[in-house]
């Protein structure tokens, strides 16, 4: 409509706050990444004299083509196996253990390997799996697609959307009265749409309650570069927590989740993640590789952007001093966009927001006037959806209703992004208190 008919709507733009899709919102590729997915799709650059190609980046697009031939063949199923050694030794330098890459799947992104694991773990309706609310709707809408059980625990908001162990033992316990088996319990860390980081005392806890349960610890750790507060709250893999914890834990079964999606990389439309398995069953792998073979492989594009993640350019490379300056700089303005709106935010009449420890997004709660209440009522509306429609209609601003993640009974939020241009930020401030004051009024 805005562009067939620029002045029939009171705004000029669409600001897209409702999904975590950074490069949408201006945010540039990292130049060495998209250095060498240029030359594998197109080899003959590599014969090229042009100093537009970085020497390690030249050698990393040879190093890749030389083991899968072409960006355009299939794979294998698991995954490109030197791409996968890149993940181990990723995770071998994150966290002190080694890690193999026969236990790493690479993926479609991290939403087919959530989904994949899923399916394998549910086999009749009664199939129970713990996810937290807010809730990000991948788990739910997957659990109800594979027929199995939403078995919700619930956040604090009060303590920054921390968990306790008491609120897991006490959704635990109504699940199996309920005849539910419990199998797997699902932590977004950092979290979505709630952006907290857990602390360690906080982690301990869940690996324990699960050991204690027998119930099989399923992480969510795609926004673990996304920490804004690493001196507070700094990010610890689940893997970390379950192999600092010694020997009684050797068999604790944990599958962790990532992607090149989220961070300072961004690359959502790549569709590239990995998942790692800890201390899982051979015969369960084994169903796990069957299931991906259905699909042959994911898209070789995107598991060589898992590779470049997981293996960037080091001090002493060709592009390190670009790729350093990129990645602080998408940092630093994430860090900038997150408090601004947080502040903003937190002006508002009746509007509360904790401040981001991570991810990418805020997940204000807004106190509504009953009238706004009873308006949404008559419409057959949840109140923050009438809200987040109004907002869309009069400033552009997309935002997605609380009611869309689960949230406590009572209460109404929305859930918007940080990535919005820097420079457009104190402009999408300002429209939104426009709005919120008149909306308030309106309904007073």
């Amino acid at each position: 409509q805005l562009s067939v008919s620029p002045n029939s709507l009171p705004f000029t733009r669409i600001t897209n706050c409702n999904i975590g899709n950074p490069q949408q919102l201006a945010q540039r590729p990292i130049t060495f990444f998209r250095q060498v997915a240029a030359l594998v799709d197109y080899p003959d650059l590599l014969r090229s004299e042009s100093n537009l190609f970085k020497p390690d980046a030249r050698e990393r697009a040879a190093k890749y083509l030389a083991a899968i031939g072409s960006a355009g063949a299939y794979s294998h199923s698991q995954g490109v196996p030197i791409v996968r050694r890149e993940v181990a030794d990723f995770i071998e330098k994150r966290d002190g253990f080694a890690a193999d890459p026969e236990n790493i799947f690479l993926t479609a992104g991290a939403s087919p390997a959530v989904q994949l694991v899923l399916n394998s773990l549910i086999s009749h309706p009664k199939v129970g799996i713990m996810i937290p609310i807010p809730q990000y709707p991948l788990y739910t809408a997957s659990i109800a697609l594979f027929n199995g059980t939403a078995v919700p625990y619930y956040l604090d908001e009060a303590k920054n959307w921390g968990l306790s162990k008491e609120e897991l033992a006490r959704s635990l316990a109504k699940a199996r009265s309920e005849g539910v088996e419990v199998r797997a319990l699902c932590i977004i860390n950092p979290g979505n749409p709630t952006g907290q980081c857990l602390s360690l005392e906080n982690m301990n806890e869940v690996v324990e309650f699960c050991k204690k349960e027998n119930i099989v610890l399923l992480a969510d750790e795609v926004y673990q570069t996304n920490i804004y507060k690493p001196a507070e709250r700094p990010f610890h893999s689940f893997k970390k927590v379950v192999k600092s914890k010694g020997p009684e834990y050797d068999n604790f079964e944990l599958i962790s989740f990532h992607s090149v999606s989220k961070g300072m990389v961004g690359e959502c439309g790549r569709r590239g993640g990995y998942f790692e398995c800890t201390n899982i069953d051979p015969e369960v792998m084994a169903q796990f590789y069957k299931i991906a073979s259905i699909s042959l492989c994911p898209p070789v594009h995107g598991q060589l952007m898992v590779g470049l993640m997981t293996n960037p350019p080091k001090e002493g490379d060709a592009s390190y001093p670009e790729y350093r300056k990129e990645m602080d700089d998408i940092y630093q303005s994430l860090v900038r966009r997150s408090n601004t709106l947080a502040k903003a935010l937190n002006k508002l009449e009746g509007v509360s927001c904790n401040e981001a420890e991570g991810a990418m997004y805020l997940f204000p709660t807004i106190t509504l006037p009953r009238k706004a209440v009873e308006a949404a009522k008559a419409l057959g509306k949840q109140p923050d959806d009438m809200y987040c429609m109004e907002l869309l209609n009069e400033t552009g601003v997309c935002v997605v209703p609380g009611s869309g993640f689960w949230q406590k009974e009572g209460t109404w939020h929305f859930r918007s992004t940080f990535l919005a241009p820097e420079n457009q930020m104190g402009e999408f401030a300002e429209s939104l208190a426009r709005f919120h004051e008149k909306f308030m009024n309106k309904y007073r």
